[in-house]
């Protein structure tokens, strides 16, 4: 398929914000594909519809052009200065825009010039993104302006995105599901299948080539692999003990809730590679991580969950909060902050083990295995678990995991059906924390989607952050509240900075907004919020027309708490169910 084609599918996608019309215009895209190309190709185009190349996890070099080399590339395509390209940016505000106007201007294609296809634009990407060391810059504006030179205007628009970083279709993961399951499987009512095996991969261009070539079948045999990370499993949030009882039938068991950063680690032999909860391979940050993993992890290969907590380094057995460990996320002075700020790893799930893919197996046979195979010291211990059969066998647990520093439990079903849920917040796990038996709201992870500018005192920053949760069911990120107060005023001086690299020209296609912000983000950054009360909101996009009509749901006087979560991605921020649930709750309790 020629580059000019898939172009034009993205052109139909841009002037669409309406999720159907998205999931027809990819299922046309996608059987056009399966029919003229291969899996690989299919792969690669799901990979540029993303923004990127290959799947986050991998570590491969993504493309990586600033704004000014592009525009360098342009004028040397071009034939015209750089002053001119910079102009027309500054005019339309998109350089893609300005790419594909002074295109049109400037010249007309050649009669006998060679399309470009997809792979040729893809495999010329990849040259981009690996160029390191002496003469890189120079090799990435002359290949870049090769690709130009052999462009159609409509072309350059969605390529000068795509290697600038700002490609965005507003095309969500689970609308790409969707998609295939339609063009594929016969149906959305298959998009599950294709789903569990993306979140096992965690490789949305590799599912998609496969049932394309392979059909529905294949994709159902999918397995855990060894160095493809599991999308975690994450959970619901109730407020009480006996909420908890009656939501998991009486068939639970207790955690310890800690306050660290969630690892999941894969062990091939003597080999480690850890992954975060966003699925980011962090490895070389935790070499104390890995000698752990390979002195207590008895199992020739297996992949494992465990939280990684701060510990005084004089005493142990003392936990330090999240904040302290955070300090360990680095790319420089590593050993010495090893040293310094030196870590637990507290084991709790087991989802693979010597060839054996455990995710379908239930919470207590996964927990056997897991104990089967880690040697307990201070730096490798099992997370405190206990079968509990009452709220008052709750409660005494809750109140010894507080007393040891901990933040509360994570509650899990011990039935037959209790499998790990790959990339699912499911109600087999539910969180109760201290802060959720208050009557205030949160702690919640909200994605930060804009802001207003300040007044008086805060004109020169931002004054307020436009704050969102996450629908499940489409991707989409929904208002919920404006975040204005609990920010000290260095950190307010800090914010257009931190923002800098996600600021947008329009409202993200990802976004659902009632509200105009003063200026717009891409939805990447997490941060946590407490608040009052869930009220009903005209204004607010979140449950909009599910509890009421014309009506959605806000965060009532709510106040950022301190902590910035660079630990979670959006897709792992507080859910709009969580919402609903929080204020179903707070109904009951005569609120």
């Amino acid at each position: 398929m020629q580059y000019r084609e898939l172009s034009k599918f993205y052109n139909q996608l841009e002037t669409t914000a309406k999720r159907l019309e998205m999931i027809d215009i990819l299922v046309e895209l996608f059987t056009k594909l399966a029919q003229v190309t291969n899996a690989e190709t299919i792969s690669q185009v799901v990979y540029l519809t993303q923004g990127k190349l290959y799947p986050d996890w991998t570590g491969k070099p993504e493309i990586g052009i600033a704004e000014k080399m592009a525009i360098n590339a342009i004028a040397i395509a071009l034939g015209i200065k750089n002053q001119q390209v910079t102009e027309v940016v500054n005019t339309t505000g998109d350089i893609g825009t300005a790419c594909e106007q002074l295109l049109k201007e400037k010249r007309q294609a050649a009669l006998f010039q060679a399309p470009l296809d997809i792979q040729q634009v893809y495999s010329s990407l990849v040259k981009i993104a690996a160029a390191q060391g002496t003469g890189s810059a120079d090799f990435k504006i002359r290949t870049l302006a090769g690709l130009i030179n052999a462009a159609v205007p409509l072309e350059v628009r969605y390529l000068l995105r795509t290697v600038t970083g700002a490609l965005r279709l507003g095309v969500a993961e689970m609308t790409v599901l969707d998609a295939l399951a339609v063009a594929f499987a016969g149906g959305k009512e298959h998009r599950e299948k294709i789903e569990r095996a993306y979140n096992l991969t965690s490789d949305l261009g590799y599912v998609a080539g496969l049932i394309a070539f392979e059909g529905l079948q294949a994709v159902e045999l999918v397995e855990v692999s060894l160095g493809k990370p599991i999308r975690m499993m994450a959970a619901q949030k109730l407020s009480t003990p006996k909420e908890i009882v009656e939501k998991l039938e009486g068939k639970l068991s207790g955690e310890w809730k800690l306050d660290g950063e969630r690892m999941q680690i894969h062990k091939d032999g003597n080999d480690i590679t850890i992954f975060s909860r966003r699925l980011e391979e962090i490895s070389s940050m935790y070499p104390d991580v890995i000698h752990i993993a390979q002195k207590h992890l008895n199992a020739k290969t297996c992949i494992v969950e465990g939280e990684a907590v701060a510990v005084d380094k004089n005493n142990p057995k003392q936990l330090l909060p999240f904040q302290v460990l955070m300090r360990r996320r680095r790319k420089y002075k590593i050993n010495e902050m090893v040293k310094e700020i030196p870590v637990a790893l507290f084991f709790f799930d087991c989802l693979y083990a010597n060839g054996t893919d455990l995710t379908r197996n239930s919470y207590l046979e996964r927990r056997k295995f897991l104990k089967d195979i880690v040697k307990t010291s201070y730096y490798a211990r099992m997370v405190p678990a206990k079968e509990l059969f009452s709220t008052s066998e709750i409660e005494d647990m809750f109140r010894t995991a507080l007393d040891h520093g901990s933040e509360g439990l994570i509650i899990k079903s011990t039935s037959s059906d209790s499998i790990y849920r790959a990339g699912a917040r499911s109600w087999l796990w539910v969180k109760l924390k201290e802060s959720y038996q208050a009557q205030a709201i949160g702690p919640v992870d909200l994605v930060v989607v804009g802001a207003f500018w300040g007044r008086g005192r805060r004109a020169k920053t931002y004054g307020a952050l436009l704050a969102a949760v996450r629908d499940e069911e489409s991707g989409v990120f929904k208002t919920v509240c404006k975040v204005g107060t609990g920010f000290s005023d260095e950190e307010l001086e800090q914010l257009p900075e931190r923002f800098q690299e996600h600021l947008l020209t329009k409202k993200d296609p990802l976004v659902d907004s009632k509200m105009k912000a003063d200026v717009w983000f891409h939805p990447v950054l997490v941060f946590q919020v407490v608040g009052d009360e869930i009220t009903r909101s005209p204004v607010h996009t979140c449950a909009f027309n599910q509890v009421a009509p014309n009506e959605g749901l806000a965060i009532r006087f709510p106040r950022f708490d301190g902590t910035w979560r660079y630990d979670k991605s959006p897709e792992e921020a507080t859910s709009v169910s969580e919402i609903i649930t929080a204020y179903e709750a707070q109904k009951k309790v005569g609120k």
